[in-house]
């Protein structure tokens, strides 16, 4: 039996080998693998030994070579694929370890063109795509996270076409994702990332007991290792819907730093947040926006959950939890709770990712975009269009309603007061109705939207949306600006004695 390592990461290739020749394997290896694999005492065999063909073009060709892949892809259940190696010196290869050159690594470290192409695997691709269209006869391995199983089951003689099938689809996986992410980058750097294929990549971190509903299968696929290195599950099993609300609550809550934010979502939307000093206080005042909404809902806390908290939190259901980091005294608390389910995202604070672009599925296909972004200095470099000037206090609360209105479904308007939201109208298909309904929920609920400050994450098409907010008694309202109309929303706000601030930038969210 023979086998073939040749791995740019290196990680456990060698107790890899070692248990490959104790089963009576011999290696066949290149480069910097076959030079490891001798210095730790294994009888490898270098490439060009089999090839009868020096490594060339400074490392450009050394596996691309009919001794290795006819080594691969000949047939054993074929008399004539067997007769064929034999009348040329073609020696079967059983086994093929290949990972692939560090193209992601390369990109990261360096802008280099030149540096990058040479960090373009050909051989390597090459190798793992014989393999595994030869896979009833090869063992294809990519993966040192498969070394121990695989030993383990050839030690047991348990090497079944199962097993096989399955490291198959993995290495087919292995170089569509390589491909994929070199395709993407030079479509990037020469495109402007809009070529004409785009392939979306995702890494299976678990499947979902089912999708949006009990009859749609899901799961939850991850970029660049982000689950798998900051999500944590103490409690419960997270849904597909749970998923998409975490992930929308989470977004609110971080947009923070390291401010103590709590954000309360329900069905995808926010019914409570709020900044405070504690985050005992800002979970007591977002629960006030809409306690009602809240049963049931998905709390993100930016920070860490301890007894006190917890002990408030547990007055009423709620379906998940995420923070920071959930102290055991705090688990302990939720205990008796069965349908209770806790999350860790991140370390202290809540962790976000940083996506470059962004997606969305419609029918036959999907849009694909920039990732949108809420920065700190679109409130900071507002340009004031009133005779009215925000308090610092206000300007807070307008920068706390911005991005909640940026990061929440479009038609949006939020009403915040002293660090807290008092009111929220989110999807609505007017922006005067989506102003309305919040002020109309915010008098169900008993709250005071005096002294408010409201955020528009798109601008007022007239002037009613602002004299609906004079009459709740709204103190200062931010909104983009750009309607044709915007000069009477100017005078409008003069009229109330409001303080009125363009960002210049909109954020929709549909």
């Amino acid at each position: 039996m023979r086998a073939l390592i040749s791995v740019s990461d290196k990680r456990g290739v060698v107790e890899f080998a070692k248990g490959l020749e104790k089963l009576g394997f011999e290696i066949v290896s290149t480069g910097g693998t076959y030079r490891i694999l001798k210095e730790s005492g294994i009888e490898a065999i270098e490439i060009d030994e089999v090839t009868k063909f020096p490594e060339c073009f400074e490392g450009r060709v050394k596996t691309l070579n009919p001794y290795i892949h006819g080594g691969i892809l000949h047939r054993r259940d074929k008399q004539s694929h067997l007769d064929q190696a034999k009348e040329l010196g073609v020696e079967a290869i059983d086994l093929v370890c290949v990972n692939l050159y560090p193209f992601k690594a390369t990109i990261e470290r360096t802008d280099d063109f030149e540096e990058i192409i040479e960090n373009i695997d050909i051989g390597g691709p090459a190798m793992v795509r014989s393999a595994a269209k030869n896979f009833e006869s090869v063992i294809i391995v990519t993966d040192p996270g498969d070394y121990a199983p695989v030993i383990e089951t050839l030690e047991s003689g348990n090497d079944s076409v199962e097993m096989r099938r399955n490291l198959m689809i993995k290495a087919f996986e292995h170089t569509a994702a390589y491909d994929s992410m070199i395709a993407n980058y030079m479509n990037r750097r020469f495109n402007e990332g809009f070529g004409q294929k785009q392939f979306v990549v995702g890494t299976k971190v678990f499947n979902t007991r089912y999708g949006e509903n009990p009859h749609q299968k899901g799961a939850l696929y991850e970029f660049d290792d982000f689950y798998s290195k900051n999500f944590k599950t103490l409690k419960g099993e997270a849904s597909f819907n749970n998923l998409t609300d975490i992930s929308g609550a989470v977004k609110i809550a971080a947009a923070f730093g390291d401010e103590n934010a709590v954000c309360i979502v329900k069905h995808g939307n926010p019914c409570g947040f709020a900044i405070r000093d504690t985050l005992l206080d800002a979970y007591t005042e977002a629960l006030k926006c809409d306690p009602v909404s809240a049963f049931g809902g998905v709390v993100a806390v930016n920070g860490v959950v301890d007894r006190e908290l917890a002990q408030k939190m547990n007055e009423i259901f709620l379906e998940v939890i995420i923070a920071g980091r959930i102290t055991e005294e705090a688990q302990e608390v939720f205990a008796a709770k069965k349908r209770i389910k806790l999350f860790e995202f991140g370390d202290e604070r809540l962790k976000v990712s940083d996506d470059a672009y962004d997606f969305k599925h419609v029918s036959g296909g999907f849009v694909y975009q920039d990732a949108d972004r809420v920065r700190d200095e679109e409130v900071e470099n507002a340009e004031r269009k009133s005779e009215r000037e925000a308090t610092a206090q206000v300007m807070k609360d307008l920068q706390i309603a911005w991005k909640v209105a940026a990061l929440t479904k479009s038609n949006c308007v939020v009403y915040v007061k002293d660090g807290a939201m008092v009111a929220v109208g989110m999807g609505m298909t007017s922006r005067v109705d989506a102003a309305r309904c919040a002020l109309k929920k915010a008098e169900e609920m008993g709250l005071d939207v005096t002294g408010a400050a409201m955020a528009s994450e798109a601008f007022f098409p007239f002037r009613d949306s602002v004299d609906s907010a004079a009459a709740a008694g709204v103190k200062a309202i931010i909104e983009p600006g750009g309607s044709i109309r915007d000069d009477e929303v100017i005078e409008a706000a003069n009229e109330h004695g409001i303080a009125l601030y363009f960002t210049g930038v909109r954020h929709f969210l549909h």
